[in-house]
């Protein structure tokens, strides 16, 4: 069962009060790895993973297709799950735990969206970044042949 995400107001009430289930995606591009930068609270103007909330009867994969699609215009096929990341409350809205995947961009030209206009690929990170998932590209960066 596909849902529209939810409204605001019921997203934050519910959001408040229960963990929120996400992903992030390490893609990996000739060049690096693709990070956005955040235009919106929380971090607004910290680089980042590209990421978002799983959807109620979305599968994690389908989640990870979606969320590259959106927040950077590719299409990318799952290399490998890497670990799952317990954000801050200062980093992420409410209790946020994700899944951090490995993925390969496979097609469709990079750009950004409405929650980060800038997005680009990196051999070396730049700054800032969210904390929590500095040590996950760090992983993937250093890995032989990255």
């Amino acid at each position: 069962m596909k849902t529209k995400p939810l409204p605001l107001g019921v997203y934050r009430k519910i959001y408040s009060r229960v963990p929120r289930l996400c992903v992030d995606l390490v893609i990996k591009s000739e060049g690096g790895i693709v990070l956005v930068k955040r235009d919106i609270p929380p971090k607004q103007g910290y680089w980042h993973l590209p990421g978002g909330t799983v959807r109620f009867g979305e599968s994690l994969r389908e989640a990870v297709s979606r969320v590259a699609l959106d927040e950077t215009g590719l299409r990318v096929r799952i290399e490998n799950e890497l670990q799952v990341i317990e954000y801050s409350k200062e980093s992420a809205f409410g209790w946020t735990i994700s899944v951090a995947f490995t993925a390969i961009r496979l097609s469709g030209r990079l750009r950004g969206n409405r929650y980060g206009r800038d997005v680009g690929v990196f051999n070396q990170l730049p700054t800032p970044l969210i904390r929590e998932q500095e040590s996950v590209c760090l992983a993937v960066l250093h890995q032989p042949g990255a």
